[in-house]
């Protein structure tokens, strides 16, 4: 099943190595295009529309797709006034791909309009050789700025 969202919410997620526990803020990788303007498309086993609510929610195998940023997720659910994405909200088994590595985590969030996705639970980064533990990942993807926090 495949279904295409005029507003675009995953631009790219952002990595660094970091030994320790505490907050990270780093700048983008040059030359990392956050695809904000690409179109979206999600995949999943099963779609369930609530035209009421302006929502829909994938399960199973769900798949979002925007450029060359990938979420991998077990449920997806998009809010999307008038047709239009505004929040994605993510559960289980989080992988989101991109160019620049891979985050896992157990949910994650994005709000279009602040263009700001969250990952939390047990975060893990990694690039290459290189790997970064936490609880909470926020990257800001019109800026490409993102925190990494870990404990309470």
């Amino acid at each position: 099943m495949r279904r295409y969202f005029e507003a675009s919410y995953f631009g790219a997620v952002l990595f660094v190595s970091f030994a320790g526990a505490g907050a990270l803020a780093a700048p983008a990788p040059q030359g990392l295009a956050l695809s904000v303007d690409k179109p979206i498309a999600v995949n999943a086993d099963s779609f369930l529309a609530d035209l009421n609510g302006e929502t829909g929610t994938y399960s199973g195998n769900v798949i979002v797709t925007q450029g060359e940023v990938k979420l991998h997720a077990d449920k997806v659910m998009v809010v999307a006034p008038g047709g239009k994405a505004s929040r994605l909200e993510a559960q289980g088994h989080i992988v989101v791909d991109s160019p620049s590595g891979q985050a896992l985590g157990d949910n994650a969030t994005y709000e279009v309009t602040n263009q700001v996705l969250k990952v939390t639970g047990k975060v893990v980064l990694t690039k290459d050789n290189n790997v970064m533990r936490g609880t909470a990942l926020e990257v800001a993807m019109d800026t490409g700025l993102a925190r990494m926090t870990a404990g309470a």
